[in-house]
């Protein structure tokens, strides 16, 4: 009898650990409650239509007019799990961490960091008016002379992997991590890329319309305290 307690015990502490840090949907699949739209052209054409559509219980960035979905909330030490496909065509999103200050780049991005989902170059980071440093950086980022976070700068620090992607049309799973100044992206399971030093350790989330239709089936974040350590990300 004894025993069966003890394992009830600690069946229940286990469980009760576990339920701290429960998956956060921040899409649910019926509207766009939690986020707000971002997008310049709305401010002065009223013909310009909202490019952030739910149909058939997806989120569906149409591409134009350019702008970002945002989230309403602040967030900081999280895994973020996304799952996106280009259905039609080959083209331009991301994902947008640690977002802040809108329009403060080319009067259209919030002060972020990108995790590049452009078909063939997922998993890049592009610095907007936020900067991070990542291994290899000059092989990775081009002439440290030329680096910078503003228009006209080397933003872009390109990612460890091109093979990680599924052929147009499927679905991919981007994996991001981001814990106080570091930030690590899975592509599919595979490690793609991973900053630290960050300039900022928290801000919102923003999905970008940026000329390609793009589809989300899943958008959930896990509260975390550390970083995975893994080179594969198997969920």
């Amino acid at each position: 009898m004894k025993k069966i307690t003890v394992i009830l015990i600690a069946a229940i502490v286990l469980f009760a650990g576990k339920s701290f840090a429960q998956m956060h949907p921040l899409f649910n699949g019926s509207n766009l409650a939690g986020w707000h739209v971002d997008v310049p052209e709305m401010d002065t054409n009223h013909l310009a239509i909202n490019p952030f559509i739910i149909r058939n219980e997806l989120l569906v960035s149409m591409g134009v007019p350019n702008g970002h979905l945002i989230t309403d909330s602040v967030y900081s030490n999280y895994r973020l799990s996304v799952e996106y496909r280009f259905a039609d065509k080959p083209g331009n999103c991301g994902v947008l961490v640690h977002a802040s200050t809108p329009r403060a780049l080319y009067k259209m991005f919030p002060k972020s960091i990108e995790c590049q989902m452009q078909h063939g170059d997922a998993g890049d980071f592009w610095c907007i008016v936020e900067d991070i440093t990542v291994p290899d950086m000059e092989k990775r980022r081009g002439p440290k002379e030329n680096w910078g976070i503003t228009e006209g700068k080397g933003r872009r620090i390109v990612n460890l992997t091109d093979s990680s992607e599924k052929p147009l049309g499927e679905w991919n799973r981007m994996t991001i991590e981001c814990v106080n100044s570091s930030i690590k992206v899975w592509v599919n399971g595979d490690l793609v890329n991973e900053g630290f030093n960050c300039t900022a350790n928290k801000g919102q989330i923003a999905i970008q319309a940026e000329g390609a239709e793009v589809e989300f089936r899943k958008i959930d974040l896990l509260p975390i305290k550390e970083l995975s350590e893994m080179e594969k990300m198997v969920e």
